[in-house]
């Protein structure tokens, strides 16, 4: 392991518009974030995108990854005229029926090479949350099914499109959001659930997922496992995430900055890494905050070099495919009739 490579920071930071400012750029160069993270706020142009994630890996001098949330439905940040709009992910899971982790592997595949081709190559998806009849709005349908053996299904079914599409996939929202009846971009959602309950659905839909590269936490109360700390900030949670679940990926946590969460900014940080997590996800683009971000996160510890690392290797060139015979394969399992 070389000198610079142990320099990364344990971060992930997002940028304020389509094109990267100089400031930018030096504060980037200084601090060496792992990675980066693009919102609709960046993207306009298949042309422009390229151009901001080469820039983005310029101003660290390496093949950093790019990060970015296209699950498709509600929360997907490259939508028509240049890319294809998708089904919300539980709405195509109930159209497909018995198809649906094969039309999930297509779709997946499909999104990775629209990816790759503007240079994004680690997708936020799939969350393997459960869905319930409570489940708040924001998440229910982008979840993967009802049921945990369902959703690892069907999570595993689009980790391998995008993995064959050379995507990483970043499973969330661990250890399971699924149970949240609050938005924790807003608030900090509190699951009462009994843990042997947790043990059997939320948390049993990530086990069988547990050796993907990749994964998220969830900013979520489970007081019968920790009465006092979300679990983006609680070492019993990510202990339980790494030792029960059984998750030993690169885990980095959920935007720092959501409402879920309080407390100064770079004690958020501080507290998030010291609980177990990785890498800090801060996603604005807010140049102060990122500064405060990056001075509290400091660089990788030497399990997350490590883990970062192993999931870097797993980068590849996407295999060949046809992307509009694939979305025809998958349109003819939604709508068998058709």
């Amino acid at each position: 392991m070389t000198e610079a490579i142990m320099a990364q920071g344990a971060t992930i930071f997002g940028c304020s518009g389509l094109a990267l400012t100089r400031s930018e750029a030096a504060f980037y160069r200084e601090a060496d974030p792992w990675g980066f993270i693009l919102f609709a706020r960046n993207i306009d142009t298949p042309d422009q995108v390229r151009a901001l994630t080469a820039d983005l890996r310029a101003a660290v001098g390496r093949d950093a990854p790019v990060l970015i949330d296209q699950e498709g439905g509600r929360v997907q940040r490259m939508v028509p005229p240049h890319w294809r709009q998708w089904l919300p992910p539980l709405d195509q899971v109930d159209r497909a029926g018995p198809h649906a982790a094969a039309s999930l592997t297509l779709r997946a595949r499909v999104i990775a090479q629209e990816l790759r081709a503007v240079g994004i190559d680690v997708n936020c998806a799939p969350a393997a949350d459960v869905a319930t009849d409570d489940t708040h709005p924001f998440l229910r349908n982008r979840c993967l099914g009802t049921e945990a053996a369902q959703v690892a299904a069907n999570a595993r079914a689009m980790a391998e499109g995008f993995l064959q599409g050379g995507v990483l996939p970043v499973l969330k929202h661990l250890p399971g959001h699924g149970r949240a009846t609050l938005d924790s971009h807003k608030a900090l959602p509190r699951v009462d659930t009994p843990k042997a309950t947790l043990a059997t659905t939320d948390f049993a839909a990530f086990k069988p997922l547990a050796d993907l590269p990749l994964a998220m936490t969830a900013h979520l109360l489970f007081p019968n496992i920790d009465p006092d700390l979300p679990a983006t900030l609680s070492p019993r949670l990510i202990r339980l995430i790494r030792d029960e679940i059984g998750f030993d990926g690169l885990l980095m946590t959920d935007d720092i900055c959501m409402g879920a969460l309080g407390g100064a900014l770079a004690d958020r940080c501080t507290a998030a890494l010291s609980a177990g997590c990785d890498a800090i996800l801060h996603c604005n683009g807010e140049m102060a905050e990122m500064q405060t971000v990056a001075a509290a996160s400091g660089t990788f510890s030497a399990r997350g070099q490590a883990r970062a690392e192993a999931a870097l290797a797993l980068r590849h060139a996407p295999e060949e495919a046809d992307a509009d015979a694939l979305t025809a394969q998958m349109a003819a399992l939604l709508d068998p009739a058709a």
